[in-house]
């Protein structure tokens, strides 16, 4: 796990816990690092609830699988980035799990128990509130990026929801270069829409001079705010 320390230190869950705090900290919560190869399944829809992940390297997907087979693309998520946080803190979920947490790339994971983490630690850890604080902010943070996806998905067209991700997107790195963290496919996955629509859609706005784009690469020339 040391070799992982400056990934977890980074993350929002451990912010203001020192390294020789965090060394203690993890076997306190039940913490056990495991190796996924590209394409496995972390945690499966439908099972019992009370673990949450950190990605300590590679990068993982959380999706929902409908009954017809549509799969859609949740969240992809880097080093220091946390999993099923919010399922775990709600443990009698009806039908257990709703989504389906996958290893995008080879990657390591640290899983934690939820219930240790939110109890009282039979320790007396002092930095254990800190760590009880440290979740709620992280909660809170996933209920705002929710928010913004839910604006994207409430335009009517496939047009209006990319322009409003890619506008957001631009905002965030506060300028009109910027990379997104999606493929085509995911992108397509969690905007909802169909791929080979919203390709098109995106071959017709760099016709348009409204956007160049480089796989994962884009740049605004202009926003049509009509359209936003």
């Amino acid at each position: 796990m040391k070799k992982y320390l400056e990934i977890l230190l980074r993350s929002p869950l451990f912010r203001g816990i020192a390294p020789e705090e965090l060394e203690q900290l993890i076997p306190c919560l039940g913490g056990g690092a495991r190796c996924y190869p590209a394409g496995a399944t972390i945690l499966l829809a439908g099972t019992p609830t009370g673990q949450m992940g950190l990605v300590l390297s590679g990068r993982v997907q959380v999706v929902r699988e409908e009954f017809s087979g549509h799969r859609a693309l949740l969240a992809e998520l880097e080093p220091g980035e946390l999993f099923a946080e919010t399922f775990a803190c709600a443990p009698a979920l009806p039908g257990g799990l709703p989504v389906t947490v996958l290893a995008a790339q080879d990657c390591e994971v640290l899983l934690l128990d939820l219930q240790r983490v939110v109890r009282s630690c039979p320790n007396g850890c002092p930095f254990h509130s800190r760590l009880v604080s440290n979740l709620l902010g992280v909660l809170a943070g996933k209920n705002l990026a929710l928010n913004r996806r839910m604006v994207h998905l409430s335009r009517r067209s496939t047009r209006e929801k990319l322009l409003s991700y890619l506008s957001e997107q631009a905002a965030m790195a506060g300028g009109m270069e910027f990379t997104i963290p999606f493929g085509r496919q995911e992108l397509a996955d969690y905007l909802c829409v169909e791929r080979s629509a919203m390709s098109a859609v995106l071959s017709r706005l760099r016709a348009e001079g409204v956007l160049e784009t480089q796989r994962n690469r884009f740049k605004l020339l202009r926003l049509p705010e009509e359209e936003l």
